[in-house]
């Protein structure tokens, strides 16, 4: 028994219109094909595989499948506006505020405490504890209390110092100045203290500190005056080698010394110190201050 089928009868049987191209004559005769070969007791098989039809789908005026997976569609809105960024905007705002002022308390609390070591360790080093009697450029004898209740800025050194010691009272002149400029702040006295005092009384004195401010005050006095007061800040001075014309110059320590109100030693200033650095420092200082007599 032959089972060949039509062209005709086998497109409309098995009508087709899959999307990749399944229907038509070429599929007619690819299916007749298969039924020849099929004889015998496969053919029921290959008979049966005929008569499944593939999936057939809505057909559009161009003869093309489509898909019947449903699509999603999105529509891109822009970011947020109105209201609802505004308070977004907002929260931000004040959370990065929030963790802005917890770093700087966190980091004034540490300043301070790191201060106030410092502080009790230069307290315990007993610089400064010591009483002094000198003459200030006026010829006026001065001790240590006549300075009670005044923040003091003290340097030692000599007139007759070629660079280190004017630089170093231009210094001190300059943090004077910057915490005069600023409104609420006590005045702070400056002193210049003599460790050359063999060339440096009380007229050499007068004319040298008057280059510098107006309030800055020098004190000379004998040689073994100058001795003690330099004993109590802890301060070496030595007089070098005479040169023909009797000069010479005299190494000794170079440091600005802080007094606070009892007349204690707070803290000191080096070299490597700007002007700015030291003004900041005495500020702290006088904000931290709490009087202990």
């Amino acid at each position: 028994m032959s089972l060949g089928i039509s062209w005709r009868a086998s497109s409309v049987l098995y009508p087709c219109s899959h999307p990749f191209g399944c229907g038509g004559p070429t599929f007619a005769r690819r299916i007749r094909s298969m039924l020849l070969l099929a004889r015998g007791p496969k053919a029921k098989a290959w008979l049966w595989l005929c008569q499944l039809r593939p999936p057939v789908l809505p057909m559009t005026p161009g003869n093309e499948a489509l898909h019947m997976r449903p699509r999603r569609h999105f529509s891109w809105q822009g970011p947020p506006q109105g209201p609802r960024l505004r308070t977004r905007l907002l929260i931000t705002a004040l959370f990065g505020a929030g963790l802005g002022g917890a770093w700087l308390a966190a980091r004034a609390e540490k300043e301070q405490r790191r201060q106030q070591q410092r502080t009790e360790a230069l307290r315990q080093a007993a610089v400064g504890q010591g009483d002094f009697s000198l003459l200030d450029h006026q010829g006026l004898t001065r001790c240590k209390a006549d300075f009670r209740g005044q923040w003091v800025l003290m340097y030692f050194g000599f007139t007759h110092c070629p660079d280190i010691c004017p630089d170093e009272l231009e210094k001190l002149v300059q943090v004077v100045q910057q915490l005069e400029a600023k409104p609420g702040l006590p005045p702070v006295q400056p002193i210049f203290i003599t460790v050359d005092p063999e060339r440096d009384d009380v007229a050499a004195m007068a004319r040298y500190v008057r280059d510098f401010h107006p309030r800055l005050l020098g004190l000379t006095g004998s040689v073994e005056q100058v001795a003690q007061a330099s004993r109590s800040y802890r301060v070496y001075y030595s007089a070098g080698p005479k040169d023909e014309d009797q000069d010479y110059i005299v190494d000794h320590s170079i440091a600005i010394y802080l007094l606070n109100p009892d007349g204690l030693f707070t803290d000191y200033y080096g070299r490597g110190r700007s002007a700015e650095q030291i003004a900041d420092s005495v500020q702290q200082h006088m904000a931290a201050f709490r009087s202990v007599l």
